[in-house]
């Protein structure tokens, strides 16, 4: 396998580093030259819901009629919002990962998950 990219990587039991323990890790990058990027996808923030976030970005109430969880995503940028989804949203700072899956970190795609004009999946 020349890259880990569209793979899950699940944390061994044995993996005691507190960031990574008991994580599954998606890969949405990686090459030998630019290294890897990837998001926790089994972690939630349990002081955050998407409804909460819309509301600290000023982005208004948001279209879902519910209360989503935020996943953790990862420590390595803990500042930083990215939004796992299906292929079919695309904006140019779109990355396609492969198999369907795509991530944007922008705050247009939340605006447009806000509206109901987003990914038909997204975490």
């Amino acid at each position: 396998m020349e890259t880990l990219t569209g793979q899950l990587l699940i944390a061994m039991p044995q993996m005691t580093d507190p960031r990574f323990a008991r994580s599954v890790v998606y890969v949405c990058s990686h090459s030998e030259d630019e290294g890897a990027m990837g998001l926790v996808v089994n972690k939630l923030l349990p002081s955050l819901t998407m409804d909460e976030l819309f509301t600290h970005l000023n982005l208004g109430p948001c279209a879902l009629g519910r209360s989503r969880p935020v996943h953790f995503g990862g420590p390595v940028e803990p500042g930083r919002g990215f939004v796992l989804h299906t292929a079919d949203y695309r904006e140019e700072a779109t990355l396609v990962v492969g198999d369907g899956f795509a991530v944007t970190a922008t705050l247009d795609i939340l605006r447009a998950i806000g509206k109901g004009e987003g990914p038909q999946s997204s975490l």
